[in-house]
């Protein structure tokens, strides 16, 4: 019996990552660690900007990824105007040389913005990683809120992290079928990355958090001793007043609950470090740190008690682990951490941030009831669905791979 015709090997799929910040580099990790593990189905090239220069290298080097193309386009007090000009620049350098078959952007940068209408500019598919989020008010955040809008505009291939995310999208006539819900990328990092009896690289920190004797991952209730309030604040939309009230507030929790520990993340940025230090100079149960490289600080999270913040990758990542986020934003863009308990939106009031402090340094019911909560965000294969679609997409599977879904069983961290 003859055999059949034989057909040649098809090409790997040529996929461009592009990021600049921490927190895209964070997200797209395991994007690009789980392509890189197929290389007959994938050619991943991996291009940043470095929109933020120290913090993105730490990340790259935790997860062990070497760019291949580096636009270094970081200048001291950027402007977004030129910010964005630069990497538009860059990149149609890089696209031109690359002719990769798809680029993924993440999230809602300004590196994600400049990244797609580069590519659509070079006629080259957009993916958009954590597609559909939304506040519906264009200032808040700023100005990530028309990042990701803009972004989605000129995407080919949506992945949403959520149900909601997805209906966000099909609100905005997006095609259902370029829509793909994939729980968020974020879990998958952070449940590679946080382990058990990890020790922090900064030893004056590690001491901190060892005397103020740190609460497992998972488990409820106050330590032995000090409870550790974590605090990391940055949002250029708190910058100048809200920032301050902010802080004002956190010196006068400080000052009245002497069972309570501070680590404050002074964020590189002056508007929001620099009142950090001001505000918070003088007291003896407030520990200001520089930010802490990827791996300590998911780490340092899991340690703690609660999480005081203005982040949006937090409000994911903290219930993965059962802590409760006190969210210092007028609203969020991750409602559905609101609705599953895990987040408490409080705004910047200083009166408001108090007695959410206070509720959840001193009533335990409520607290238990925000640490209980399931993670709404993802199940740690976000990235496997991701590699699914694309070769679906693409024509090279047949099937497209089915939809997180919150309610099936979830891998949690439940303690060191």
């Amino acid at each position: 019996m003859s055999a059949g015709p034989s057909h040649p090997p098809q090409e790997p799929l040529k996929v461009m990552t592009i990021f600049g910040t921490r927190p895209e580099a964070i997200k797209m990790a395991p994007v690009i660690l789980r392509l890189q593990a197929d290389p007959a189905a994938f050619d991943v090239r991996v291009t940043v900007t470095a929109q933020h220069r120290e913090m993105l290298d730490q990340v790259l080097r935790h997860f062990g990824l070497r760019p291949d193309h580096d636009l270094d386009v970081m200048t001291a007090r950027q402007s977004l105007t030129t910010l964005t000009a630069r990497i538009l620049e860059g990149l149609e350098r890089v696209l031109a040389e690359d002719r990769p078959d798809i680029v993924l952007v993440h999230g809602d940068a300004t590196t994600t913005l400049a990244s797609a209408l580069a590519a659509f500019y070079a006629k080259v598919s957009v993916g958009h990683v954590e597609a559909g989020l939304r506040t519906h008010d264009k200032y808040s955040p700023w100005p990530e809120e028309m990042n990701r809008r803009l972004a989605g505009g000129l995407a080919d291939l949506h992945f949403a992290p959520t149900a909601r995310a997805r209906d966000n999208l099909l609100r905005e006539n997006v095609p259902p079928g370029a829509i793909h819900v994939t729980g968020n990328t974020a879990i998958d990092a952070l449940l590679w990355t946080v382990r058990d009896g990890y020790r922090l690289s900064d030893p004056a920190l590690e001491r901190e958090v060892a005397a103020a004797g740190s609460v497992a991952p998972g488990a409820p209730g106050a330590p032995a001793g000090d409870r550790i309030i974590l605090v990391e604040c940055h949002r250029r939309e708190n910058w100048g007043e809200p920032m301050v009230r902010i802080y004002r507030a956190l010196r006068r929790f400080a000052g009245e609950e002497r069972g309570v520990r501070l680590l404050v993340s002074a964020h590189l940025n002056p508007e929001a470090g620099e009142v950090a230090r001001r505000e918070l100079a003088g007291l003896d149960n407030v520990v200001l740190f520089k930010p802490a490289a990827y791996p300590d600080w998911v780490n340092l999270m899991a340690r703690s008690h609660l999480i005081l913040t203005d982040s949006g990758g937090i409000q994911e990542e903290a219930p993965t682990l059962g802590r409760p986020v006190i969210l210092v934003r007028e609203n969020t863009e991750r409602p559905e951490a609101v609705e599953a308990g895990t987040v408490r939106v409080v705004g910047t009031s200083e009166e408001a941030i108090l007695a959410a402090l206070r509720a959840l340094v001193h009533d335990e019911a409520e607290y238990r009831r925000m640490t209980a909560a399931a993670n709404p965000f993802g199940d740690g294969r976000a990235s496997d669905r991701i590699a699914g679609v694309l070769l679906h997409h693409f024509g090279r599977a047949a099937e497209r791979p089915a939809a997180f879904d919150p309610d099936v069983p979830q891998r949690r961290r439940s303690g060191h």
